[in-house]
C-alpha cells in the first residue's frame, strides 16, 4: 500500500486528530470540510457563503493531492437543516459538471464550530 498524507495551507488546518486527506495509490480520501476561511480559521457567515467555502476548501485539498473536483467520485454532504439542500444543489453546480459524483445528503443535529454544512469526498486520480 502506498499511503501519502495530503496537507495544504490553502484549506483550513486540521482542528483535530485527522489529516486533510490521505492518498492511497490512486484514491484520495478527503476529510470533511466546513465553512472555515483557511487564512483566518474563522467561519464565514451564512449558508451560501459556507457552502461556497466548503467547496473551495475541498478544491484546495484536491489540488494539493494532484487532482481537481472533476476527479471526485463520491461526495457526502451533512446539513443541520435539510431545507438548505436546494442551495447545495444550486451552488454545487458552480463547482462540479456532469457527470456528477455519487452523493449523499444527511441531516445532522450539529456540526463542529456551529457550521451549517460540511462535506467530505473520495477522489480517484491518475
Amino acid at each position: 500500500m502506498n499511503k501519502h498524507i495530503i496537507q495544504t495551507t490553502d484549506a483550513p488546518a486540521a482542528i483535530g486528530t485527522y489529516s486533510q486527506a490521505v492518498r492511497v495509490d490512486h484514491t484520495v480520501y478527503m476529510s470533511g470540510q466546513i465553512g472555515l476561511d483557511p487564512a483566518s480559521m474563522q467561519m464565514v457567515d451564512g449558508i451560501d457563503a459556507q457552502i461556497h467555502q466548503v467547496f473551495k476548501n475541498l478544491a484546495a485539498v484536491a489540488t494539493a493531492a494532484g487532482g481537481t473536483l472533476a476527479d471526485v467520485v463520491k461526495l457526502n454532504v451533512f446539513l443541520i437543516d435539510l431545507a438548505h439542500f436546494p442551495r447545495v444543489n444550486e451552488i454545487m453546480a458552480q463547482y462540479f459538471v456532469a457527470p456528477y459524483p455519487a452523493r449523499a445528503a444527511v441531516g445532522v443535529a450539529a456540526l463542529p464550530r456551529a457550521a451549517l454544512v460540511e462535506a467530505d469526498a473520495v477522489m480517484v486520480i491518475g
